[in-house]
């Protein structure tokens, strides 16, 4: 276990030198928020004030805390593993003496915590000034949110681990990235939230893990949805944790029996 907070806190420092690229993220989040944030303003506008349980307050606080969990999550996928593979360097990564999911959850959870302090949370300071957000009402919509936040970082990641180990058996997983950012996007709630879809989409978006990286957490930590009722969700979110976990090392290790690198 000490490897692993070792690795974490490495990956932490590491993103924490990219000062440039951390004030350049806050400030394109800034203006993303603001432009969704008045998309969405003017949708409950036209309905008169109210769309599907959302008032203007509830929308602000669904757009800053969007923003916020968009970079620790990391909701337009990684490519590092699957790279990895096709180079054949994840051959060191199999003869290291940790475990290759391990390895790469604790550089993940390292990296989404400095992201989550550096691009996150600044956003999300500056459109509660410019917009104003709606504070949970219950205390512990709070701590229900921080564990929430921690399950929806494992689910994005173990997904995203599962389009990188594809490489294994794809030659190039760009495609299969941008098909995979792309539903992510939408059916995760990032881009309106997932009450706001048809019945028919709305089925379909409750049978995948995706409300559990974005919709979940922030229903929890906005006070949305009460503890009580956030439970249950929280419950959706372990159970795909275990179901994407189990999918991801089976992948691993199917991939492992078929990898054969050559050269010096």
């Amino acid at each position: 276990m000490p490897t692993y907070w070792s690795i974490a806190a490495a990956a932490f420092r590491q993103y924490s030198t990219y000062r440039l690229a951390t004030a350049a993220g806050v400030f394109t989040n800034s203006i993303f928020g603001l432009i969704r944030a008045s998309i969405l303003f003017a949708a409950i506008g036209s309905a008169g004030g109210e769309l599907n349980g959302y008032t203007v307050a509830q929308a602000a606080t669904y757009v800053w805390l969007g923003q916020a969990l968009l970079a620790p999550i990391e909701a337009f996928g990684t490519r590092e593993v699957s790279q990895r593979v096709h180079q054949g360097e994840v051959a060191v990564d199999l003869l290291r003496p940790t475990s290759f999911l391990g390895l790469y959850y604790a550089q993940k959870l390292g990296r989404a915590g400095f992201l989550l302090l550096g691009r996150g949370i600044p956003p999300l300071l500056i459109g509660a000034m410019l917009t104003g957000i709606a504070l949970p009402e219950d205390p512990l919509s709070v701590p229900l949110g921080l564990l929430s936040l921690l399950l929806a970082i494992t689910v994005a990641f173990l997904a995203d681990m599962m389009v990188n180990l594809a490489a294994f058996w794809l030659l190039e997983t760009r495609g299969l990235t941008v098909v995979y950012t792309a539903v992510m996007n939408l059916l995760s709630g990032f881009l309106i939230p997932i009450v706001w879809f048809p019945d028919w989409l709305l089925g379909i978006a409750r049978a995948t893990p995706f409300p559990s990286m974005i919709q979940t957490p922030i229903d929890t930590l906005s006070g949305r949805v009460p503890p009580l009722e956030a439970l249950p969700l929280i419950g959706v979110q372990v159970g795909w944790v275990a179901v994407l976990a189990l999918a991801a090392w089976a992948m691993l290790s199917a991939g492992v029996r078929s990898l054969e690198v050559q050269g010096g």
